[in-house]
């Protein structure tokens, strides 16, 4: 049934907003007159509160309270119900906002097949049975013709939906469809992380910001992109901390700093490998934790590059019982000595620096040298002259601040994920996480290398709903997005479809838009190559407007869901405030019709007895008794009197990233949910973190060790030499304050503080030189796309950069596309494994150089 759409006025949206906000700061007086000024505007005394969780990709995870009267919501507050205190409360404008989106213009009300050519927005509106019934057919014509796997789901950061979100990937293990994984299709995913410590990420929750005693950050921007928990870097500060900044452009954070730095571009692992020539030269590094927790006690071949094996050694054998996943290895103490794996117990006095004569039971003989000693040669070539060079880094600052960092405890590194959205992004990140092991500042609280992005890590075992138990032998193909646009390559060990992907089921993205790289979904589609686009979005974005076939979903104010975030400890669930608008459905319900009209025995395997918000708790229940030590303990009926913490195996209120392997010795890694430990612990085989490479790409690439290379050398350069020359602008698309990536582009509120107007950032003397003033419409081009949008002038910007703030609709541009002018480079690095979500090509989107000039609109 039809509901009544709400009219919202920017008075009565403001009105609501200040109430808002003074209950913060006066509690219940304030809660009072809220509840007052919302009763006024719905005419009535009579409202309800329901407590939900807003959960889009920007690892928030705050809880809102909806008030409602008549079936609509009327205002919407922070819920301020944590456990710590610290958390209280949570929320933004952007949250307290979000009727814009449940009732405003874009807002689906029932399912739409196209008629119209792609882009167009010509649909017509159908039956939910219609709808779906074109669908399935298009589904099974598709596997039928080219293979199941040629059809493709996507579904963006599992822990803001883990019933909805399971259902799709339910569907797509019943069926044997391609999973592409959201985190490095975002480019999330921090591939140092896999590479050095063999999880898919670790990072402190915010609420450990103010335990650090010194911060250092690098590619992240909290005060613009994590404003609920913005204030923790702030009373960091203020308990003593000191917060340096290393980044081009002078950011808010830069504004709260200590001290800031603007590097070039892409520097930040010579910046790091400078500090810590400094820590070795002065042996200022924490020996004992080097050999006990890493791997730079490791014997190196000089022969080969290669670690040595235990099972070359005369004398020496591999430990019994030790897995597939691991490999036995060899240091020296004055004799030589088995690393076993499975234990971080190597004796003290093992040799760091030295070259020794290795018998091997072949009867030859190897020279090999610790990988530390490797380290040491390398990092000799960072002089704080060479690193100026390369960075712009201050020289006469390096010793002084590599010092500090050598002595103030605790280190906290936080690393965004802008610098790991480069083609080099692990190398930076693991010259950064190495600062952290030289000096001994990891497992302990207030310390760490954390790298944030979007709401990505799975806090919980999911596989008794995202997987069919009862069906072992089904299961998805996983694939990476990277492929979908490269096609396939030499280097890859992700498997791929022989036929490529003719189907795209997308749920929570906005791919046309926020992942067009070089123009290229929207050419699959035009051209036939996606033969059908279904979106579940309850939004009529871009994407829907490429799709063939809409069958809307609901927003977190319409359904049941259990949500998580990775970077404050609780589970939360979100509960329907209202009754679905329009003829929309919950996702599961969707999932659920879709499947049993592929194959009707499916259907049992999602409560079909139940309405979808009694199967979604059902589900929860599910989860809660499967989900692992994290969720131990933890009801249904628990959740739905407020969030509870998740479960941590150290002591105290804070959990603390690597805390068995540092403090109990537990062989790394832990393990990174939803992938086995088996399938993750291959990529650190010593059970030690790791920062020598032994595989054959790295050795190839000369990347065994971390070391700083130039952006553009192998990608842009490669691509076309004459780049060099064309194209000098460096072109980077960051979060903004105003959306989180696509999500409120069309708020009408967060419109009205832009100008609604989209913006580049330019530097004013670049812009002099191209003839460019404040507000003038400039173009930023390429020889793959164009963008168009209005020019901001800022002093803070490092010459040759231009900025764009991601996320905007295509019909706020012109009509052009951001993310057009940005090629899919693939790093072979990123190749060497496939496990999705894990170890998989890293999408670079900062890896683009443009040039701009003044607009001409015909």
């Amino acid at each position: 049934m039809e509901k009544k759409e709400l009219s919202l006025t920017r008075r009565t949206f403001l009105g609501a907003a200040a109430v808002a906000g003074a209950a913060t700061a006066l509690g219940g007086v304030a809660l009072a007159a809220n509840e007052q000024e919302a009763a006024a505007q719905a005419g009535s005394d009579e409202l309800t509160y329901v407590r939900t969780t807003c959960a889009p990709n920007c690892t928030g995870g705050c809880g809102m309270k909806a008030c409602v009267h008549n079936g609509e919501i009327k205002s919407i507050i922070q819920a301020a119900d944590y456990e710590d205190a610290e958390h209280n409360p949570r929320g933004c404008l952007k949250g307290l906002s979000f009727s814009n989106l449940i009732y405003g213009p874009e807002r689906m009300k029932g399912p739409l097949i196209r008629t119209g050519a792609p882009g167009e927005d010509e649909f017509r509106e159908a039956s939910w049975d219609e709808a779906l019934d074109y669908t399935s057919s298009e589904l099974k014509r598709i596997m039928d013709t080219y293979g199941p796997e040629s059809v493709a789901v996507v579904v963006q950061v599992a822990g803001t939906g883990h019933v909805h979100k399971g259902a799709v990937i339910r569907t797509a293990t019943l069926n044997g469809w391609s999973v592409l994984g959201g985190y490095e299709m975002n480019g999330d995913l921090p591939m140092s992380a896999p590479i050095t410590f063999g999880v898919q990420s670790e990072e402190l929750e915010t609420f450990c910001w103010p335990d650090a005693k010194y911060i250092m950050v690098f590619g992240s921007n909290p005060m613009a992109t994590r404003i609920p928990d913005a204030h923790f870097l702030v009373e960091a500060k203020e308990n003593g901390s000191k917060v340096l900044v290393f980044d081009p452009n002078y950011s808010a954070t830069a504004s709260k700093a200590d001290e800031w730095y603007s590097i070039k571009p892409s520097s930040d692992a010579a910046v790091a490998l400078g500090f810590i020539k400094v820590i070795l030269d002065e042996e200022l590094y924490d020996a004992d934790f080097v050999r006990t927790y890493t791997d730079l006690p490791l014997l190196i071949r000089s022969d080969n590059g290669k670690r040595l094996l235990a099972a070359d050694v005369q004398g020496l054998s591999v430990p019994a019982g030790m897995p597939e996943y691991r490999e036995a290895y060899v240091a020296y103490n004055g004799s030589f000595l088995t690393v076993d794996p499975q234990k971080l117990d190597l004796p003290l006095d093992v040799m760091l620096d030295g070259t020794v004569t290795v018998p091997l039971k072949d009867g030859s003989s190897v020279q090999a040298r610790p990988a530390f000693s490797l380290l040491r040669d390398m990092a000799a070539e960072y002089t704080p002259e060479k690193v100026q060079e390369e960075s712009d880094m201050p020289a006469d600052q390096i010793v002084r601040i590599a010092r500090e960092v050598a002595t103030i405890k605790p280190l906290h590194i936080m690393y965004g994920a802008s610098n790991y959205q480069w083609y080099h992004g692990d190398l930076k990140g693991r010259a950064l996480s190495l600062l952290c092991a030289l000096t001994g500042n990891i497992g302990h609280l207030g310390d760490g290398f954390s790298t944030y992005a979007g709401q990505y890590r799975m806090r919980y075992k999911g596989g008794a709903w995202w997987n069919v138990p009862e069906l072992p032998e089904k299961s998805p193909a996983g694939f990476s997005f990277a492929y979908m646009l490269n096609g396939p390559t030499e280097t890859m060990t992700c498997p791929y479809p022989k036929h490529g992907i003719k189907a795209w089921i997308i749920y929570c993205c906005n791919p046309f838009d926020q992942h067009n790289m070089g123009n290229i979904l929207r050419r699959q589609v035009e051209e036939g190559q996606l033969e059908l686009v279904v979106n579940l979005d309850f939004q009529k974005t871009t994407t829907s407007k490429y799709s063939h076939v809409c069958l809307p979903g609901v927003s977190w104010y319409e359904k049941t869901e259990m949500v998580s975030t990775p970077v404050h400890p609780y589970v939360q669930l979100m509960q329907p405030a209202i009754e679905p608008v329009g003829d929309c459905k919950p996702e599961l319900w969707i999932m659920r019709e879709l499947a049993k009209r592929i194959d009707p025995s499916f259907e049992k395997y999602y409560y079909p007895d139940l309405d979808p918000n009694a199967a979604a708790e059902e589900v929860i229940k599910l989860t809660c008794e499967t989900g692992g030590p994290e969720l131990k303990g933890i009801t249904l009926d628990m959740l739905k009197k407020g969030p509870v913490k998740l479960r941590h195996e150290n002591p105290g209120r804070k959990r603390i990233p690597f805390y068995e392997q540092i403090h109990d010795k537990v062989p790394f890694p832990p393990v990174s949910y939803p992938s086995p430990l088996p399938a993750t612990a291959k990529f650190v085989k010593s059970g030690r973190m790791e920062f020598y490479k032994d595989e054959d790409m790295f050795l190839k690439l000369g990347e065994a060790l971390p070391v700083h290379k130039r952006p553009y050398e192998e990608t842009e350069y490669a691509l076309d030499p004459s780049i060099r020359e064309k194209y000098t602008f460096s072109y980077l698309t960051r979060n903004s304050i105003h959306r989180v990536h696509s999500t409120h582009s069309n708020n009408t509120f967060m419109r009205e503080l832009q100008d609604d107007s989209a913006k580049v950032w330019l530097n004013p003397d670049d812009a002099a030189e191209k003839g460019i003033a404040h507000g003038d419409l400039v173009e930023v081009y390429n020889d793959r796309g164009r963008l168009l949008a209005e020019a901001v002038l800022d002093p803070g910007l490092k010459k040759k950069i231009c900025i764009f703030d991601e996320g905007w609709w295509s019909r706020y541009t012109h009509g052009t596309s951001y993310n057009t002018l940005i090629h899919p480079f693939i790093n072979p690095i990123h190749e060497i494994y496939f496990v999705s979500q894990m170890w998989a090509p890293n999408t670079s989107w900062n890896e683009c150089l443009v040039d701009v000039r003044k607009a001409v609109i015909d």
